[in-house]
């Protein structure tokens, strides 16, 4: 029986993905005010910062995975216009319907479906970009996924994973205080769920650092891959382009 990690438990491979599941049914109603809580509103920046890099151009295509309530299928769609293709994805329902609500209500129409990043539901070599949003470090087997990526993606198409990361060392004590203190309570507070803040806190810990995460990239199939240490690493961008 293979084993991996839900945070700081071990449990088996097989079950990783209902219980990932169960958190994100529980916080997808406040998910997006718990992120401007926990970020300080940072998160919008790190997003806008990778729409950046990314730099979409009109007719491109573009495939958000654990796209969850939207912000950066929405930021796409504005930049490669009706004449582009976004498709916006996630493998828990409940975050893919808050996501597509928000979707509409901005004046988009996306393609939305429940997609499982270990096996994409699309041809090789269909979007010029890829993006995951803090959803890589939830995934049972990163490897499988980030192969899937690099698949789906035309030569010369890049993929965005904006993540949380090593945060640097000096801030080490302090970010852990805040992530196990302060973290839970506001769950509490605001959802009502202390206890998929608490995971949240541990999956980071158990999720690779930027350099780990960076070789599984190339590992991958990525022949160039940048790293963008954001917030002194409490996110990094890790940028993969595929030859």
């Amino acid at each position: 029986m293979a084993s991996t990690h839900f945070g700081f438990k071990t449990v088996d491979e097989r079950d990783k993905a209902q219980q990932v599941r169960g958190v994100f049914d529980s916080v997808a109603s406040k998910y997006d005010l718990m992120n401007d809580l926990m970020s300080g509103g940072l998160h919008r920046w790190w997003k806008r910062y990778t729409m950046a890099v990314a730099n979409p151009q009109p007719g491109q295509h573009a495939l958000d995975i654990a796209g969850g309530t939207g912000d950066l299928s929405i930021a796409f769609a504005r930049k490669v216009g009706p004449q582009g293709r976004v498709v916006h994805t996630d493998i828990n329902e409940a975050m893919l319907r808050e996501g597509r609500n928000r979707i509409l209500n901005e004046g988009l129409v996306l393609e939305s479906m429940v997609c499982d990043a270990e096996q994409l539901p699309f041809p090789d070599a269909s979007f010029d970009f890829v993006s995951v949003a803090f959803g890589l470090r939830n995934m049972t087997h990163k490897d499988r996924a980030l192969a899937e990526m690099h698949r789906v993606l035309k030569p010369g198409g890049k993929l965005l994973v904006l993540e949380f990361s090593k945060v640097a060392q000096p801030l080490e004590k302090a970010y852990d205080w805040y992530s196990f203190n302060i973290l839970p309570k506001l769950g509490q507070w605001v959802a009502n769920d202390a206890e998929s803040y608490r995971y949240l806190a541990e999956s980071i810990r158990m999720h690779p650092d930027q350099a780990t995460l960076r070789e599984m990239m190339r590992s991958a199939g990525f022949g160039h891959v940048d790293v963008h240490n954001l917030t002194a690493g409490v996110v990094a961008l890790h940028l993969g382009v595929k030859c």
